[in-house]
């Protein structure tokens, strides 16, 4: 897991490249390395490592003939299979996932995407044909962001990274629409102007100052071709088979692995199949709670982890800690994050960090593989969970030039039946691309690596594919998978339904943390934003939220995004 970033075309200087990798030191902090094709490309990489701890394994990597040079970040988990895959076609130096990678494109090209099973991000420079190609895995879990300006392409692991040595204000659509329908932006989208992503599951290629980019993997098409003439007893022995393997995988590491845990089905089965794995020890545990009963999972956790006796560190969070936190995450985010919840999670990796740690599972993907949400009951279209009917944005408060800019996000609909279609918006357009931001930034930022073993991408082409009354059955979500798991958690956990990630965000912020809301309301009010809005009606809002009408709090966080992002882009 690293920090990579390249600039390519004419006039490069090393010490842009320098000032990149010291604006994302955080991601690598074990090993700093730049190739520099003099005239063409420059590539950096921070590295933290995981894989092969020594020197050999740093990066850029070079393969003996000094043709291909690598920049990557993430984990190829099926690294050793592919390496006996590949056999003595290549001349191997080192025991690096790294190697296996760039291995697998000397001797496969761009097919050798379709056999990676891992996160990834990665920049090849091939110095005699003169050009980069890169990709990003299939549902985005690691980063890639780039910008063409002045004949060069600029990329990197973060935003920030790019800014740090090209000026880029904000992307107006994309706030509009922020603000208005909670979108996070389409896949090649950022809050930034002139920066832009890969989307998931694409790839790309620089040559003579001309860019193309390209999707390799079509999740659609995979999904239509699975074969569903399954029993259901087949379906579960599969899912179980695979899900028992992406473990395995998922815990090849030189170093100490530890997990995250809540008290929902999904954590609770990561508990469960993490001691399978390692039964000859306890692997330690980390969950956050608030001192909420309302809201904390900990109970339940502790009822969990009592059964398996694993070590258990619980984080907790108060209020007073949250205005510092918020400037802390909105500096490491760059764009908007998902409020309070997100920086308690955060807190888990400052302590695996403390604890010396490098590597955390969690159980990231299954709602959206096993149709988990709420909104996914009623098939309405909703992006944000555990709101019901109440209203999670104030479009009123936007001024009609700025508001004018937003548009409706529409999403593909590839499927016959709407609940795929949901699960695939949510997959590829919402709900995973932005919770894979949010945990990639805030685990990088304390030097952690974050593994989602549940995001394997044949458990998740598998569940995808079944037919919808095996995921929604009479109002019960997750249906077969309650079944698969009733052999390794309790019936109370195995049978509970979906809780959103919580913590006291509406108490929090119309109380203890008012004058925090205050400071961030008038700081916005002198931004560089403060055109887009009427900020008397804004004001009116936050004083309704104060007499009571509180029941979603999306809004007023939204809008302590945008002051505390400004001070960014000022």
């Amino acid at each position: 897991m690293c920090g990579i970033a390249g600039i390519i075309g004419e006039g490069i200087k090393r010490s842009e490249i320098e000032k990149m990798l010291v604006s994302i030191s955080h991601r690598g902090p074990d090993a700093r390395g730049i190739y520099c094709d003099r005239g063409y490309a420059v590539l950096g990489h921070n590295r933290l490592s995981i894989i092969d701890l020594s020197h050999a394994g740093d990066q850029p990597f070079s393969d003996p003939t000094g043709r291909y040079h690598l920049s990557f970040n993430g984990e190829i988990y099926n690294y050793k299979e592919l390496k006996l895959e590949i056999g003595s076609r290549y001349i191997f130096k080192t025991n690096s996932d790294t190697e296996v990678l760039l291995a697998a494109y000397i001797i496969y090209g761009k097919n050798c995407l379709e056999k990676l099973n891992g996160m990834f991000a990665f920049a090849i420079w091939d110095s005699r044909e003169k050009k980069i190609f890169a990709a990003r895995d299939r549902f985005g879990v690691k980063p890639f962001y780039y910008s063409e300006c002045h004949s060069k392409l600029i990329f990197a692991s973060e935003i920030k990274a790019i800014r740090n040595i090209r000026s880029s204000g904000p992307n107006e659509k994309v706030w509009s629409n922020y603000f208005c329908f909670g979108s996070y932006g389409s896949p090649s989208e950022t809050f930034y102007k002139d920066i832009d992503q890969l989307p998931a599951g694409y790839c790309m290629e620089y040559k003579d100052f001309s860019l193309s980019i390209k999707k390799w993997y079509d999740c659609p098409s995979r999904i239509k071709d699975i074969s569903n003439n399954y029993s259901i007893e087949e379906i579960k022995e599969n899912y179980l088979e695979l899900l028992l393997d992406s473990i395995r995988l998922r815990f090849r590491a030189d170093v100490e692995v530890g997990f995250n845990i809540s008290g929902g089905v999904d954590s609770s089965l990561l508990l469960a199949l993490v001691n399978n794995f390692k039964s000859n020890q306890k692997v330690k545990a980390f969950t956050f709670y608030t001192g909420d009963k309302q809201y904390d999972e900990l109970p339940w956790v502790e009822k969990m982890i009592g059964l398996t006796g694993n070590p258990l560190e619980k984080i907790k969070l108060s209020s007073a800690e949250v205005p510092q936190l918020s400037k802390l995450l909105s500096d490491i985010q760059e764009e908007p994050f998902g409020g309070i919840p997100t920086i308690a999670y955060s807190k888990i990796f400052e302590r695996a960090n403390q604890s010396g740690l490098k590597v955390l599972m969690d159980g990231q993907g299954m709602d959206e593989q096993w149709a988990g949400y709420d909104y996914y009951n009623s098939l309405v279209d909703q992006v944000i969970q555990g709101t019901g009917k109440s209203g999670s944005f104030r479009p009123d408060v936007l001024n009609s030039g700025f508001q004018d800019l937003a548009k409706k996000p529409e999403y593909p609909t590839p499927f016959e039946s709407s609940l795929q279609n949901l699960q695939y918006r949510d997959l590829f357009y919402t709900k995973l691309p932005r919770a894979l931001r949010f945990n990639d930034r805030i685990s990088m930022a304390f030097s952690t690596e974050l593994r989602e073993p549940f995001l394997d991408y044949r458990l998740v082409e598998l569940a995808f594919s079944l037919q919808d009354s095996l995921k929604i059955n009479k109002g019960v979500q997750k249906y077969l998978l309650r079944k698969i798991i009733k052999d390794f958690v309790p019936d109370n956990i195995s049978e509970a339904p979906k809780r959103a990630l919580q913590t006291p965000q509406r108490e929090w912020l119309g109380g203890e943390l008012k004058v925090f809301v205050d400071e961030n309301l008038a700081r916005l009010e002198n931004s560089c934003f403060q055109s887009w809005f009427d900020h008397d009606l804004i004001q009116k809002e936050w004083s309704n939220y104060k007499n009571g009408k509180n029941s979603n709090s999306f809004f007023l966080w939204q809008w302590i995004n945008a002051s505390l992002i400004s001070t960014l882009v000022d």
